[in-house]
């Protein structure tokens, strides 16, 4: 075989069905960058219907809410992460970084490739 031998991890967070993982977790993270959902789905070629669904998927199994919206106006509308939703988002990258920082050890260990 030609090349290093590599490996994918996905970590997704469930409850009754899947609640959370990368996608909405960058999702997120560009609500956060850009203060607007709208804005955020177009930056990830993503449905603005299909956003909004995934993130009142979200908030109905988690059973708080992950954004605070304000609809448009003269200004426009914004969106910002709640404070419950920001914490979420931490403690999810933050999980997410411990299991790749693990599993790139015990991939060396086993595999031997460096």
């Amino acid at each position: 075989m030609d090349g290093k031998l590599r490996y994918t991890l996905m970590l997704r967070v469930y409850g009754e069905e899947k609640i959370f993982g990368p996608g909405i977790a960058e999702l997120l993270e560009h609500v956060d960058e850009l203060h607007s959902l709208r804005k955020a789905t177009m930056e990830m070629g993503m449905a603005y219907s299909k956003a909004w669904s995934i993130v009142k998927n979200a908030e109905n199994a988690l059973g708080f809410p992950l954004l605070e919206t304000k609809t448009g106006g003269k200004g426009g509308g914004c969106a910002v992460l709640t404070e419950r939703g920001r914490a979420f988002l931490n403690a999810y990258r933050q999980f997410e970084s411990v299991v790749h920082a693990y599993a790139d050890e015990i991939f060396l260990e086993l595999f031997g490739q460096d």
